[in-house]
């Protein structure tokens, strides 16, 4: 399918003929940074398509997920959006309540970036900061000890003297296992401490330790979305905090962002891979749900068109950075092209 540029009137289809429903429009849940995204998406399509406009919640993308896989019919989501790829025990869990045809969808990358008050102090960090600043454990003089860090300056002098306090992604959201993943594990390697605790613990335990965080109140679990992160930054200027970079970039005038590894994160330096901490993202459709909701099939075909998730369209102007491997996207969904597939 093909789509005229934004700004020039899209041609709206009819819906094709489909069995009456009790609801005719789309259901999306699941992960907060790709709600902006969609949220454009589905307030273009509405407008533009004859069909009714999507309705699109948040609440993380493992909760968005787990609504997913509930099962197939019109009282079951047919869209979880994620900014992370679905695990294989997700998939199990689908195919165990009968969703057994799902189409994963990567719209583009997203960078997550580490912003505090733009009238406070500017940081240059590493992933060992952010390991030793909020691992419950951490080696010092080769002992593994309680962390008994209070102070970026502590960690490392040429940070500043300011107390650490950070906001970061709870349990439920898909950013928490990316920054698990590329800040803390990666910090637990950098430091060293990662060897300390195998050697301590096991090749089982020692690892799990890297991502074990403090519980002393210096580390925050947020379950809410990035506003509430930066509604904790505006009460307390010590912050940090832990968002998408679409979402830094459309509140510069409130945030001020760090560096990571001598790196400014933008959408330059995520696509050619120099910022070390970015991510896909995606939203994932129930195929089963495709003969039956009317608009699904042109949704998902409408997310992913140039139009919209190229470089020059609305996704990228928020802050999505364009997948260079859009067309095969494209050409995925055209076909149905199911995981497994």
């Amino acid at each position: 399918m093909s789509f005229t540029k934004l700004g020039v009137s899209i041609l709206a289809i009819a819906a094709a003929a489909t069995p009456a429903l009790a609801r005719d429009n789309i259901h999306i849940a699941g992960s907060s940074t790709v709600l902006p995204y969609a949220t454009i998406v589905a307030e273009l399509f509405g407008e533009n398509f004859d069909y009714a406009t999507p309705v699109v919640e948040s609440g993380g993308s493992g909760a968005g997920i787990k609504m997913f896989c509930e099962g197939v019919g019109e009282e079951t989501i047919d869209i979880a959006n994620a900014s992370r790829a679905m695990k294989d025990s997700e998939i199990a869990d689908c195919a165990a309540n009968g969703v057994t045809d799902i189409m994963e969808v990567r719209i583009g990358y997203d960078g997550i970036v580490f912003a505090s008050d733009i009238g406070g102090n500017a940081f240059a960090f590493t992933p060992a900061d952010w390991f030793n600043a909020l691992s419950a454990k951490v080696v010092i003089d080769g002992q593994i000890v309680d962390n008994p860090y209070t102070n970026w300056s502590e960690i490392d002098p040429s940070l500043p003297d300011q107390p650490i306090q950070a906001f970061i992604p709870g349990t439920k959201h898909g950013t928490r296992e990316v920054f698990e993943v590329k800040v803390i594990e990666q910090g637990c390697k950098d430091s060293g401490a990662e060897e300390a605790f195998v050697a301590a613990m096991g090749e089982t335990d020692g690892p799990k330790a890297c991502i074990a965080l403090r519980t002393d109140g210096r580390s925050v679990d947020i379950d809410g979305d990035y506003t509430e992160t930066l509604s904790r930054i505006a009460a307390d200027a010590n912050g940090i905090g832990v968002f998408g970079l679409s979402f830094y970039e459309n509140n510069t005038d409130k945030l001020q962002v760090a560096t990571m590894s001598g790196v400014v994160p933008s959408t330059e330096s995520i696509a050619s891979g120099e910022y070390p901490v970015s991510r896909p993202l995606y939203f994932y459709v129930k195929a089963q749900h495709l003969a039956v909701i009317p608009g699904l099939q042109d949704y998902a075909d409408f997310f992913v068109s140039d139009d919209m998730a190229g470089p020059d369209g609305p996704l990228a102007e928020y802050g999505l950075v364009s997948d260079p491997e859009l067309a095969d996207t494209q050409a995925a969904v055209a076909e149905d092209r199911l995981i497994g597939q």
